[in-house]
């Protein structure tokens, strides 16, 4: 695509760009002197606390016999639950786990089998959009990326709601159970009309089917041919679960209670949930791990010669390979430190999928290169805890072994949390009585002004 006039970086613009670059550096060693949590963690990677939430819980540590804080294996609780026993237990019965796990995160309760079969056929009749709202929104001026598609078409359903603004709760459910059944279509459907007109490829739209569930619908709606093995369903569901929540601290949900806090409508709420989402710090993760990994393979001859990954990854380390941010994409978490339950959870049943797909020795090098950046970023790197591969490391293997366009990497994650953003809002308004208004300490000394006719011209 041709770059437009409006699109263009003007030689004023670099010139102010220079000078915002001139006057906005703070000097890093103002944060310690006044005690400031940057990015709302202290020195060792505590979370400042900022709210009390009863959705999910990220255990990281625990106490030892001497009483002693120590870093411990992960664990993750939706509503009290163990994550890892909603999985066994949905698995061990053979039904879809992420419609169970979205009424858990929205009611607190875990659903009978009957509640669950009378929410699934809700979320069922909830998978239809306004008249011409495919052909009108998704289809006009698509989006080479599907976040932003994702997010407008949001905004756009404020103009299809009679009762946009009500934030009571049963109107804000409503909503959120209608966002939660048309995630995967708006994501889908924006993809299938970027490839259309940007590649010229075959415009495929498939109407959802009210007897599968969301992660079979996803790749009902993605494949031109709508066929999908069970396994490959099954890894879908899970890694939907897995995605749902996170605690009320990360960047994304922190940012549904923020926005929340100040009584604006759902669709802005979660459009903003969207923007922060979309950052490759956060949701878009998995899609810089993928493309690392395919640098790898690129300058790693044998998958199997340990020496090669090592000079490899000791390359990203000092900031002289793949993006040169001096990250292993995928390795390490704000929270957990010695393992994170997801992960473990995803790569037991990626093995299976593997085998399905003929791609072990994919799978192998995954492992390999956990172990052995686990013990690099330990040698080179001061850390306050255990370093140990996240979900996105894994979850980038998983769509990628199950044919999903990178496009989708971060619509799906996104499709699945909105099922945790929802539940946020709907307790935020529950509980809040304040909007969320953080400090920041300024360091700008006071100055004299100067009238205009004084001012001298700045020297860059």
């Amino acid at each position: 695509m041709s770059k437009s006039r409006y699109s263009e970086i003007t030689p004023e613009i670099l010139a102010l760009s220079e000078l915002c670059m001139k006057n906005g550096p703070i000097d890093t060693s103002l944060y310690e002197k006044y005690d400031v949590k940057r990015g709302l963690r202290d020195l060792k990677g505590r979370g400042v606390l900022t709210g009390l939430t009863e959705i999910s819980e990220i255990v990281a540590t625990a106490v030892n016999e001497k009483g002693e804080t120590v870093p411990c294996h992960g664990k993750l609780y939706y509503r009290g639950y163990d994550i890892e026993d909603i999985v066994k237990g949905a698995i061990e019965k053979g039904y879809s786990c992420y419609e169970e796990v979205a009424y858990l995160l929205l009611f607190g309760e875990l659903p009978t089998a009957e509640e669950l079969d009378d929410f699934k056929q809700l979320l069922a009749r909830y998978r239809t959009l306004p008249t011409n709202f495919v052909r009108d929104i998704i289809m006009k001026a698509p989006s080479k990326d599907m976040m932003n598609t994702l997010a407008r078409s949001v905004l756009t359903l404020y103009a299809y709601d009679t009762y946009a603004d009500d934030i009571s709760i049963p109107n804000v459910l409503r909503q959120s159970l209608q966002l939660i059944a048309l995630f995967p279509m708006f994501s889908v459907y924006g993809y299938q009309a970027y490839k259309h007109y940007h590649d010229g490829q075959s415009l495929v739209i498939h109407t959802p089917r009210p007897d599968l569930s969301t992660a079979e619908n996803i790749l009902h709606l993605l494949r031109p041919d709508s066929k999908y093995t069970e396994l490959e369903a099954r890894i879908l569901d899970i890694a939907l679960v897995l995605h749902a929540e996170h605690g009320g601290g990360n960047n994304s949900t922190f940012t549904t209670h923020v926005v929340t806090s100040s009584a604006t409508d759902t669709y802005s709420t979660i459009a903003a949930s969207l923007g922060s989402l979309k950052g490759p710090r956060h949701g878009g993760a998995n899609i810089k791990d993928v493309q690392m990994f395919e640098d790898l393979k690129k300058n790693v001859s044998d998958w199997n010669d340990e020496e090669q990954i090592i000079e490899y990854l000791t390359a990203l380390l000092d900031k002289k390979a793949f993006d040169r941010s001096g990250l292993i994409y995928g390795m390490g978490h704000a929270v957990y430190s010695l393992s994170d339950p997801r992960a473990n959870i995803l790569k037991g049943f990626l093995e299976e999928l593997s085998k399905e797909k003929g791609l072990t020795e994919e799978f192998d090098l995954y492992n390999r290169v956990e172990k052995l950046a686990a013990e690099l970023i330990a040698k080179k790197r001061k850390i306050y805890k255990g370093v140990s591969a996240n979900i996105d490391f894994y979850s980038g293997l998983v769509y990628s072994m199950l044919g999903l366009p990178l496009e989708l990497y971060t619509p799906i994650f996104a499709v699945s949390r909105i099922a945790g953003w929802s539940a946020h809002r709907i307790e935020e308004l529950i509980n809040s009585g304040k909007i969320i208004r953080p400090s920041y300490k300024s360091v700008m000394p006071i100055r004299e002004y100067i009238p205009i006719e004084k001012r001298t011209k700045k020297e860059l």
